[in-house]
């Protein structure tokens, strides 16, 4: 065999081995799979399908988010529960002897304004029934405002101490002992009741109960979840993070529209007790006929009735859950 022959040879081996290179390396490799899937994922079928399908798991996650809160609402705190989330230390002793505080209070301004016992009565029923739970509610909704005004970044400061390699008590334990009143106070009882052998997601649910927030409910959630089936927990709280930095934006923005209609009501249920005061400090024995006879009394009483409504359904016109 001369030398020609011998380059011919060597060349069709060549040609015939990148042939079938050319053929079998997509089978080989997987690109043909991988070309499959991306002509199906580009297909717009597929991407109805799968659209359709993230809304459906989102709405089972929105219903059942509004289960738990509707379950959560529909659920009775007893006095103890309201205390913790006040953040106060009232035994029912204390309460008790506030509650007659406030109704002799009530009942003395009323009485000195109106000189009425029937009225003084209505107010020290008020003042000891109404304005002390009204107390505890204001105080519990100034406690949860300033949590969440901390809690974004107790998760951003978990998150980067998860990054750089501490375990999750430990990045408890700095909120514990660096952030802000009530977080501090919050995750302080977290950790002591891990040193107590509570596990860190019952304890955090735990927080929960104190501050009823669905963000914190979401962070117990998220906690349960990778006790139990592990996952990149830095990843999932940095989402969280920005989730409940979104719903703060989102809730501020509706606070700042809403803002002139929630002055237009507070005028227009302040202004018939303003003009009544002004009337009887300038011609007592005019407004005077609406509580000593019985067409006023009557008529005061429907006036009650016909302005406790509207206030109620002003409320629910400005009042907006997120």
């Amino acid at each position: 065999m001369d030398v020609n022959q011998l380059l011919v040879a060597i060349l069709a081996f060549v040609a015939v081995g990148g042939l079938g290179v050319a053929f079998l390396e997509p089978l080989l490799s997987g690109a043909n799979r991988a070309e499959k899937r991306q002509a199906a994922l580009v297909d717009p079928r597929t991407r109805r399908k799968a659209a359709e399908e993230a809304g459906n798991r989102r709405k089972q996650i929105a219903d059942t988010l509004k289960e738990l809160e509707q379950r959560q609402k529909a659920q009775k705190l007893t006095f103890e529960q309201r205390c913790e989330q006040a953040g106060v230390e009232w035994t029912k002793k204390t309460f008790i002897l506030i509650s007659i505080g406030c109704a002799l209070g009530v009942g003395f301004v009323v009485l000195m304004i109106t000189k009425q016992p029937i009225l003084a009565a209505g107010g020290m029923f008020v003042g000891g029934l109404g304005l002390p739970r009204w107390i505890l509610t204001r105080m519990a909704k100034k406690r949860q405002k300033l949590f969440m005004e901390e809690f974004p970044n107790a998760i951003d400061a978990i998150v980067r101490g998860i990054r750089s390699g501490l375990p999750l008590n430990d990045c408890l334990r700095l909120i514990a002992l660096e952030a802000k009143e009530p977080l501090k106070g919050e995750f302080r009882g977290v950790v002591e009741a891990q040193a107590m052998g509570v596990s860190i997601a019952d304890g955090i649910m735990k927080i929960f109960e104190r501050i009823p927030l669905a963000e914190v409910n979401f962070f117990g959630i998220v906690i349960q979840i990778q006790a139990k089936s592990g996952g990149n927990l830095g990843e999932i709280l940095s989402n969280l993070s920005r989730v409940i930095r979104d719903r703060k934006k989102l809730r501020e923005k509706v606070d700042a529209m809403s803002t002139e209609a929630k002055a237009s009501a507070s005028i227009i249920g302040a202004l018939p007790f303003l003009v009544g005061f002004l009337v009887y400090m300038g011609n007592p024995a005019y407004i005077e006929l609406l509580w000593l006879t019985k067409a006023g009394q009557i008529g005061l009483g429907a006036c009650f009735i016909i302005m406790g409504v509207g206030i109620m359904v002003m409320k629910k016109m400005i009042n907006f859950d997120i």
